[in-house]
């Protein structure tokens, strides 16, 4: 797959600012966990993508997430790269040929986490593994995340869909959002006790309890942040 005949995911001045915090970060991680010689550290990334982006002002491309964890000194001594788009795969297999230590995957990330790259962290085989969790939309599942948390060997690096959520699940009228988005918004938060940061009950002229709209961003992050303690159990969430 070349990049002529690949359409490239165009980012702005945001997600090069994101790029920029999250490999400022795998290179923290690395570097701390490289100090201790009984442990190997791996770098997973759920939604890798085709390995580069292009950039919007100027359309020229630059490296993704998994280009930049493949960089990072010290090195991971090993990266799990997934996605789901065939094309993207294709693509990135040819970024990385030449590095045994990176493992690629086509598919689903939630069973594909879950069943394939999760089981090779536990506690017992000294590995330690930072994820980095940035869906497309609300494609990811909760059960991925209270796995990670549950493990006790995996920090995620989640960025949060907010967008997506806006504009298909946490509408004015809760009545008029599609049944398959109330799905979509419940399998990446767990169950629906969203509704409890984002509505509050009303009356109304016939006697009956309306919902309205009554949180916004910041109440909808606030209630994940909680969940991510409370529930899923990470000890630090920030």
């Amino acid at each position: 797959m070349s990049p002529a005949s690949l359409k490239f995911d165009e980012i702005g001045d945001w997600s090069q600012v994101k790029l920029e915090i999250v490999r400022d970060y795998a290179r923290a991680y690395s570097t701390i966990l490289a100090g201790q010689p009984l442990l190997r550290h791996i770098y997973i990334d759920a939604f890798a993508g085709a390995g580069q982006l292009r950039l919007k002002a100027t359309g020229e491309l630059v490296p993704g997430s998994p280009l930049n964890a493949l960089a990072v000194t010290p090195h991971f001594q090993e990266l799990h790269l997934v996605d789901l788009d065939g094309a993207r795969v294709a693509n990135l297999r040819e970024l990385v040929r030449g590095h045994p230590n990176v493992f690629i995957y086509e598919g689903d990330s939630n069973d594909i986490l879950l069943n394939k790259v999760f089981p090779l962290v536990v506690y017992e085989s000294y590995k330690r593994a930072l994820c980095l969790l940035d869906p497309y939309g609300l494609n990811l599942k909760w059960d991925v995340i209270a796995k990670a948390a549950s493990m006790r060997t995996i920090e995620i690096f989640l960025n949060f869909p907010i967008m997506d959520m806006n504009r298909n699940a946490l509408w004015l009228n809760p009545t008029d959002v599609a049944a398959d988005d109330i799905q979509r918004m419940n399998a990446f938060w767990g169950d629906d006790s969203w509704r409890a940061a984002v509505y509050e009950s009303q009356g109304n002229l016939y006697g009956k309890d309306d919902l309205i709209k009554s949180g916004g961003n910041k109440e909808v992050v606030a209630a994940f942040r909680k969940r991510l303690r409370d529930v899923a159990g990470f000890k630090e969430v920030p």
